[in-house]
């Protein structure tokens, strides 16, 4: 079966920068990532490009950062005062994560600090570069109709029994 909108697809991968050759994210040896094709649950230059691939095939595919994680924004710095981070021993580059306007959980990277402030960068650690990614196609099926509809693969149930959610 050919992998195609409504499919659930399973894949191994591992990821490095065009040009580069550090692994940046691999599940070579884990569980497979399993998604849906046409639910936004992996990048779209990634999923637009796994199209027609059957299981069993293995493919390189480039991935240009404007259909990955988008390109650097400049906007999304943010310089705060220090005294916001006090008992954090920071270093450039690291992750923090805190909670947006919203409530919601929101990852950012320091770019830069010093005794008085600290810059951090809200663009993911991976906008603005181009990807290559090895793929391996482990499964591909067809959605069912709990799957399409809940876009979560298994479909919504919200225990093991599955009773009383149509899924078993």
């Amino acid at each position: 079966m050919k992998i195609e909108k409504n499919c659930v697809v399973s894949i191994e991968y591992e990821l490095i920068e065009v040009g580069g050759s550090d692994i940046l994210d691999s599940n070579k040896g884990q569980a497979p990532l399993d998604f849906i094709v046409g639910k936004e649950h992996i990048i779209p230059g990634l999923e637009s490009q796994l199209l027609n691939l059957e299981k069993g095939e293995s493919a390189d595919i480039k991935v240009n950062s404007a259909d990955a994680y988008g390109e650097v924004k400049p906007e999304a710095l943010d310089t705060l005062p220090r005294e916001q981070f006090a008992d954090i021993e920071l270093d450039v580059g690291m992750q923090l994560y805190g909670q947006s306007e919203n409530g919601e959980s929101v990852a950012v990277t320091v770019a830069e600090f010093d005794d008085a402030n600290v810059t951090i960068d809200y663009n993911h650690p991976l906008a603005g570069k181009d990807l290559m990614f090895s793929v391996s196609v482990i499964d591909v099926r067809e959605a069912t109709d709990d799957e399409l509809i809940s876009g979560q693969i298994g479909g919504a149930c919200s225990d093991e029994s599955g009773e009383g959610c149509g899924c078993k």
